[in-house]
Protein backbone atom coordinates (compact mmCIF):
# COMPACT_ATOMS: atom_id res chain seq x y z
CA UNK A 1 0.00 0.00 0.00
CA UNK A 2 2.75 2.43 0.56
CA UNK A 3 4.86 1.82 -2.57
CA UNK A 4 0.97 2.45 -4.21
CA UNK A 5 0.68 5.29 -2.29
CA UNK A 6 4.80 6.51 -3.16
CA UNK A 7 3.67 5.46 -7.00
CA UNK A 8 1.04 7.72 -7.05
CA UNK A 9 2.39 10.74 -5.62
CA UNK A 10 5.42 10.52 -7.87
CA UNK A 11 2.47 10.45 -11.16
CA UNK A 12 0.87 13.62 -9.71
CA UNK A 13 4.35 14.98 -9.49
CA UNK A 14 5.44 14.54 -13.11
CA UNK A 15 2.08 15.09 -14.38
CA UNK A 16 2.08 18.69 -12.28
CA UNK A 17 5.61 19.27 -14.24
CA UNK A 18 4.11 18.23 -17.51
CA UNK A 19 1.32 21.10 -16.87
CA UNK A 20 3.79 23.50 -16.09
CA UNK A 21 6.06 23.08 -19.36
CA UNK A 22 2.56 23.97 -21.25
CA UNK A 23 1.55 27.65 -21.27
CA UNK A 24 -0.40 29.64 -24.06
CA UNK A 25 0.13 32.01 -26.26
CA UNK A 26 -1.17 34.46 -29.02
CA UNK A 27 -0.40 33.89 -32.66
CA UNK A 28 -1.55 35.91 -35.48
CA UNK A 29 -2.61 33.07 -38.47
CA UNK A 30 -3.80 35.41 -40.90
CA UNK A 31 -4.41 38.65 -42.02
CA UNK A 32 -7.09 39.94 -39.30
CA UNK A 33 -6.78 36.35 -37.73
CA UNK A 34 -5.65 35.83 -33.96
CA UNK A 35 -5.73 32.51 -31.85
CA UNK A 36 -4.69 31.70 -28.49
CA UNK A 37 -2.45 28.23 -28.94
CA UNK A 38 -0.56 26.13 -26.15
CA UNK A 39 2.76 26.18 -26.52
CA UNK A 40 5.29 23.87 -25.31
CA UNK A 41 7.79 25.39 -22.69
CA UNK A 42 11.57 24.33 -23.24
CA UNK A 43 13.62 23.16 -19.88
CA UNK A 44 15.29 26.20 -18.82
CA UNK A 45 18.73 26.21 -18.45
CA UNK A 46 20.82 26.98 -15.65
CA UNK A 47 21.36 30.59 -16.48
CA UNK A 48 17.34 31.04 -17.89
CA UNK A 49 14.37 31.71 -15.87
CA UNK A 50 11.11 31.20 -15.91
CA UNK A 51 8.93 33.74 -15.81
CA UNK A 52 4.66 33.85 -15.15
CA UNK A 53 3.24 36.79 -17.06
CA UNK A 54 1.45 39.37 -15.21
CA UNK A 55 0.31 42.02 -17.71
CA UNK A 56 1.30 42.33 -21.10
CA UNK A 57 1.10 45.61 -23.11
CA UNK A 58 -0.43 46.17 -26.85
CA UNK A 59 1.66 48.61 -29.11
CA UNK A 60 -1.57 49.34 -31.01
CA UNK A 61 0.42 50.86 -34.01
CA UNK A 62 3.16 48.32 -35.09
CA UNK A 63 0.63 45.46 -34.06
CA UNK A 64 -1.92 46.65 -35.83
CA UNK A 65 0.33 46.53 -39.25
CA UNK A 66 1.41 43.00 -37.96
CA UNK A 67 -1.97 41.68 -37.30
CA UNK A 68 -3.50 43.09 -40.59
CA UNK A 69 -0.50 41.38 -42.45
CA UNK A 70 0.34 45.49 -44.05
CA UNK A 71 4.31 44.79 -43.47
CA UNK A 72 5.88 45.16 -46.62
CA UNK A 73 7.72 41.48 -47.69
CA UNK A 74 10.93 43.76 -47.97
CA UNK A 75 11.08 44.62 -44.22
CA UNK A 76 10.04 41.03 -42.52
CA UNK A 77 13.63 40.87 -41.19
CA UNK A 78 14.02 44.63 -40.02
CA UNK A 79 10.41 43.98 -38.22
CA UNK A 80 11.16 41.10 -36.16
CA UNK A 81 10.40 40.95 -32.42
CA UNK A 82 13.33 40.04 -30.32
CA UNK A 83 11.55 36.42 -29.41
CA UNK A 84 9.28 36.34 -32.37
CA UNK A 85 8.07 33.14 -33.52
CA UNK A 86 7.19 32.35 -36.80
CA UNK A 87 7.74 34.31 -39.55
CA UNK A 88 5.72 37.44 -41.09
CA UNK A 89 3.18 37.60 -42.46
CA UNK A 90 1.83 34.65 -40.72
CA UNK A 91 1.51 32.50 -38.40
CA UNK A 92 3.73 34.61 -36.49
CA UNK A 93 3.62 35.30 -32.46
CA UNK A 94 4.21 38.53 -31.98
CA UNK A 95 4.79 41.61 -29.45
CA UNK A 96 7.55 43.19 -27.44
CA UNK A 97 5.43 44.07 -23.70
CA UNK A 98 5.39 41.45 -21.49
CA UNK A 99 5.46 41.80 -17.53
CA UNK A 100 5.86 38.64 -15.26
CA UNK A 101 7.16 37.67 -12.03
CA UNK A 102 10.20 34.96 -11.71
CA UNK A 103 9.07 31.63 -10.64
CA UNK A 104 12.66 29.95 -10.85
CA UNK A 105 15.48 30.71 -11.64
CA UNK A 106 19.16 32.06 -10.39
CA UNK A 107 18.54 32.29 -6.37
CA UNK A 108 18.85 36.49 -6.87
CA UNK A 109 15.81 36.40 -9.30
CA UNK A 110 13.75 34.01 -8.32
CA UNK A 111 10.46 36.12 -6.67
CA UNK A 112 11.31 39.34 -8.78
CA UNK A 113 9.15 41.20 -11.11
CA UNK A 114 10.68 41.85 -14.49
CA UNK A 115 10.04 43.70 -18.45
CA UNK A 116 10.86 41.08 -20.94
CA UNK A 117 10.93 42.02 -24.83
CA UNK A 118 8.61 38.98 -25.42
CA UNK A 119 5.54 38.60 -27.21
CA UNK A 120 1.97 37.61 -25.45
CA UNK A 121 2.26 33.95 -23.74
CA UNK A 122 1.10 32.95 -20.28
CA UNK A 123 4.50 31.73 -19.02
CA UNK A 124 8.35 31.42 -20.92
CA UNK A 125 11.81 31.27 -20.38
CA UNK A 126 14.60 33.49 -21.17
CA UNK A 127 17.99 33.66 -20.69
CA UNK A 128 18.45 36.13 -17.15
CA UNK A 129 20.21 38.50 -19.31
CA UNK A 130 17.47 39.55 -21.37
CA UNK A 131 15.30 40.27 -18.63
CA UNK A 132 14.96 43.67 -17.11
CA UNK A 133 14.12 43.85 -13.35
CA UNK A 134 11.28 46.70 -12.38
CA UNK A 135 12.58 49.39 -9.99
CA UNK A 136 10.73 49.19 -7.22
CA UNK A 137 9.11 52.34 -7.24
CA UNK A 138 7.41 50.98 -10.79
CA UNK A 139 4.10 49.03 -10.39
CA UNK A 140 3.96 45.75 -12.42
CA UNK A 141 0.63 47.35 -14.30
CA UNK A 142 2.29 50.47 -15.52
CA UNK A 143 5.78 48.61 -16.66
CA UNK A 144 3.71 47.68 -19.76
CA UNK A 145 4.27 51.20 -20.74
CA UNK A 146 8.13 50.09 -21.05
CA UNK A 147 8.50 49.11 -24.59
CA UNK A 148 6.96 52.24 -25.65
CA UNK A 149 8.82 54.64 -23.29
CA UNK A 150 11.86 52.88 -24.59
CA UNK A 151 11.26 54.27 -27.93
CA UNK A 152 10.11 58.08 -26.62
CA UNK A 153 13.35 57.93 -25.38
CA UNK A 154 15.81 57.27 -28.25
CA UNK A 155 13.58 59.41 -29.99
CA UNK A 156 14.19 61.92 -27.38
CA UNK A 157 17.74 61.77 -27.71
CA UNK A 158 17.78 61.66 -31.46
CA UNK A 159 15.90 65.30 -31.45
CA UNK A 160 18.32 66.77 -28.72
CA UNK A 161 16.67 69.24 -27.67
CA UNK A 162 17.71 71.82 -25.47
CA UNK A 163 16.34 73.90 -22.32
CA UNK A 164 15.58 76.62 -24.42
CA UNK A 165 13.86 75.03 -27.72
CA UNK A 166 10.23 75.50 -28.56
CA UNK A 167 9.49 71.55 -29.08
CA UNK A 168 6.24 70.43 -30.84
CA UNK A 169 5.06 66.87 -30.75
CA UNK A 170 2.57 65.81 -33.49
CA UNK A 171 0.62 63.05 -32.77
CA UNK A 172 -0.83 61.97 -29.36
CA UNK A 173 -0.79 58.40 -29.38
CA UNK A 174 1.05 56.25 -27.14
CA UNK A 175 4.66 57.31 -28.41
CA UNK A 176 4.10 60.85 -28.97
CA UNK A 177 2.35 61.12 -25.59
CA UNK A 178 5.28 59.72 -24.36
CA UNK A 179 7.89 61.83 -25.99
CA UNK A 180 6.14 64.98 -24.98
CA UNK A 181 6.67 63.68 -21.48
CA UNK A 182 10.29 63.06 -21.45
CA UNK A 183 11.10 65.89 -23.09
CA UNK A 184 8.97 68.25 -20.33
CA UNK A 185 10.21 65.41 -17.60
CA UNK A 186 14.38 65.58 -18.86
CA UNK A 187 14.95 68.71 -20.50
CA UNK A 188 12.55 70.67 -19.01
CA UNK A 189 12.29 72.97 -22.44
CA UNK A 190 8.18 74.21 -23.26
CA UNK A 191 6.36 71.53 -25.13
CA UNK A 192 3.25 71.34 -27.53
CA UNK A 193 1.00 68.06 -28.25
CA UNK A 194 -0.50 68.50 -31.17
CA UNK A 195 -3.34 65.98 -32.31
CA UNK A 196 -6.77 65.96 -33.75
CA UNK A 197 -8.70 63.96 -31.07
CA UNK A 198 -9.62 66.96 -29.00
CA UNK A 199 -10.01 64.19 -26.37
CA UNK A 200 -6.03 64.28 -26.10
CA UNK A 201 -5.76 67.92 -24.61
CA UNK A 202 -6.23 66.46 -20.75
CA UNK A 203 -3.80 63.55 -21.87
CA UNK A 204 -1.13 66.10 -22.92
CA UNK A 205 -2.23 68.32 -19.27
CA UNK A 206 -1.30 65.29 -17.08
CA UNK A 207 1.57 64.74 -18.72
CA UNK A 208 2.87 68.86 -18.49
CA UNK A 209 2.22 69.76 -22.07
CA UNK A 210 0.42 72.08 -24.11
CA UNK A 211 -2.75 70.83 -26.37
CA UNK A 212 -3.21 71.93 -29.83
CA UNK A 213 -5.09 70.79 -32.78
CA UNK A 214 -3.83 70.70 -35.71
CA UNK A 215 -5.38 74.36 -36.99
CA UNK A 216 -4.33 75.92 -33.80
CA UNK A 217 -0.60 74.12 -33.54
CA UNK A 218 2.32 76.72 -32.98
CA UNK A 219 4.37 78.03 -35.58
CA UNK A 220 8.06 78.67 -35.36
CA UNK A 221 9.12 75.12 -33.45
CA UNK A 222 12.92 74.49 -33.16
CA UNK A 223 12.53 70.68 -32.96
CA UNK A 224 9.28 68.97 -34.29
CA UNK A 225 8.99 65.09 -33.67
CA UNK A 226 6.33 63.40 -35.64
CA UNK A 227 4.44 60.40 -34.24
CA UNK A 228 1.13 60.50 -36.19
CA UNK A 229 1.66 57.75 -38.40
CA UNK A 230 -0.19 60.37 -41.41
CA UNK A 231 1.80 62.24 -44.00
CA UNK A 232 -1.03 65.26 -43.23
CA UNK A 233 1.10 65.08 -39.59
CA UNK A 234 4.19 65.29 -41.44
CA UNK A 235 3.48 68.32 -44.08
CA UNK A 236 2.50 69.86 -40.83
CA UNK A 237 5.79 69.50 -39.27
CA UNK A 238 7.29 70.89 -42.13
CA UNK A 239 4.57 74.16 -42.09
CA UNK A 240 5.13 75.17 -38.26
CA UNK A 241 9.30 74.35 -38.53
CA UNK A 242 10.80 77.45 -37.77
CA UNK A 243 14.25 78.08 -39.73
CA UNK A 244 16.91 75.38 -39.86
CA UNK A 245 14.96 73.46 -37.31
CA UNK A 246 15.06 69.81 -36.56
CA UNK A 247 12.20 67.39 -37.47
CA UNK A 248 12.17 63.50 -36.03
CA UNK A 249 10.43 61.83 -38.16
CA UNK A 250 8.93 58.45 -35.57
CA UNK A 251 5.97 57.14 -37.64
CA UNK A 252 6.23 53.91 -39.68
CA UNK A 253 4.27 54.06 -42.70
CA UNK A 254 4.10 49.91 -43.76
CA UNK A 255 3.20 49.96 -47.38
CA UNK A 256 2.13 53.28 -47.41
CA UNK A 257 4.02 55.97 -49.54
CA UNK A 258 4.14 59.58 -48.73
CA UNK A 259 4.17 62.62 -50.43
CA UNK A 260 6.14 65.90 -48.80
CA UNK A 261 5.43 69.59 -50.40
CA UNK A 262 9.31 69.76 -51.03
CA UNK A 263 8.91 72.54 -53.39
CA UNK A 264 7.84 74.97 -51.00
CA UNK A 265 9.70 76.34 -47.66
CA UNK A 266 11.37 73.23 -47.17
CA UNK A 267 14.97 74.61 -48.65
CA UNK A 268 14.88 78.40 -47.76
CA UNK A 269 13.69 77.36 -43.81
CA UNK A 270 17.13 74.93 -44.28
CA UNK A 271 15.12 72.24 -42.55
CA UNK A 272 16.48 68.80 -41.58
CA UNK A 273 13.98 65.58 -41.32
CA UNK A 274 16.00 62.84 -39.19
CA UNK A 275 14.66 59.54 -39.30
CA UNK A 276 14.60 57.66 -35.53
CA UNK A 277 13.69 54.45 -34.84
CA UNK A 278 14.59 52.17 -31.66
CA UNK A 279 16.43 49.09 -33.12
CA UNK A 280 19.36 51.08 -33.02
CA UNK A 281 20.76 53.59 -29.81
CA UNK A 282 20.70 56.91 -31.15
CA UNK A 283 23.51 58.41 -32.35
CA UNK A 284 24.17 61.25 -29.84
CA UNK A 285 23.99 58.10 -26.93
CA UNK A 286 25.76 55.25 -28.92
CA UNK A 287 28.98 55.44 -27.47
CA UNK A 288 27.64 55.65 -23.77
CA UNK A 289 24.70 54.03 -23.35
CA UNK A 290 23.92 50.43 -24.91
CA UNK A 291 20.11 48.88 -25.87
CA UNK A 292 20.22 47.70 -22.02
CA UNK A 293 21.56 50.91 -20.15
CA UNK A 294 18.46 52.19 -22.54
CA UNK A 295 15.84 50.21 -21.18
CA UNK A 296 17.10 50.86 -17.92
CA UNK A 297 16.24 54.60 -18.66
CA UNK A 298 13.05 53.92 -19.88
CA UNK A 299 11.93 51.81 -16.99
CA UNK A 300 13.07 54.53 -13.95
CA UNK A 301 10.37 57.07 -15.70
CA UNK A 302 8.00 54.39 -15.36
CA UNK A 303 8.20 55.60 -11.69
CA UNK A 304 5.61 58.60 -12.35
CA UNK A 305 1.47 57.72 -11.57
CA UNK A 306 1.06 60.30 -14.11
CA UNK A 307 1.88 57.77 -16.88
CA UNK A 308 -1.25 55.79 -15.82
CA UNK A 309 -3.05 58.21 -18.00
CA UNK A 310 -2.22 56.35 -20.89
CA UNK A 311 -3.29 53.04 -20.38
CA UNK A 312 -6.24 53.39 -21.55
CA UNK A 313 -8.27 49.84 -21.22
CA UNK A 314 -7.65 46.39 -20.18
CA UNK A 315 -8.95 43.15 -20.73
CA UNK A 316 -8.11 39.19 -19.94
CA UNK A 317 -5.90 37.15 -22.32
CA UNK A 318 -8.75 35.02 -23.48
CA UNK A 319 -10.42 37.60 -25.00
CA UNK A 320 -6.86 39.11 -26.62
CA UNK A 321 -8.27 37.61 -30.27
CA UNK A 322 -11.06 39.35 -30.12
CA UNK A 323 -9.45 42.47 -28.28
CA UNK A 324 -6.71 42.51 -30.97
CA UNK A 325 -9.54 42.77 -34.16
CA UNK A 326 -11.06 45.94 -32.17
CA UNK A 327 -7.84 47.69 -31.95
CA UNK A 328 -6.84 47.11 -35.24
CA UNK A 329 -9.67 49.41 -36.75
CA UNK A 330 -7.84 52.05 -34.70
CA UNK A 331 -10.76 53.09 -32.58
CA UNK A 332 -9.99 57.24 -31.14
CA UNK A 333 -9.89 56.53 -27.09
CA UNK A 334 -7.31 53.62 -27.80
CA UNK A 335 -3.73 54.59 -26.23
CA UNK A 336 -2.21 51.45 -24.43
CA UNK A 337 -4.38 48.55 -24.17
CA UNK A 338 -3.35 45.71 -21.23
CA UNK A 339 -3.81 42.39 -21.11
CA UNK A 340 -4.53 40.53 -17.63
CA UNK A 341 -2.97 36.97 -17.66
Amino acid sequence: MAEDAEAQSAEAQSAKGGADRIARAFWTIAPGVGEIRPEALPEPGPGDVVVRALYSGISRGTEALVFQGRVPPTEYQRMRAPFQAGELPGPVKYGYSSVGVIERGPRDFEGRHIFALFPHQSRYVLPAADVHVLPPAVPPARAILAANLETAVNGVWDAEPQPDDRVTVIGAGAVGCLVAYVVKRSIGCDVELVDINRAREPIARALGARYADPEHASSGATVVVHASGSPAGLELALRIAAFEALIVEMSWYGCQPVTLPLGEAFHAQRLTIRSSQVGHVARPKRAQVDRRARMQVALSLADDPALDVLITGESPFDELPEVMTRLAAAPAGTLCHRIRY
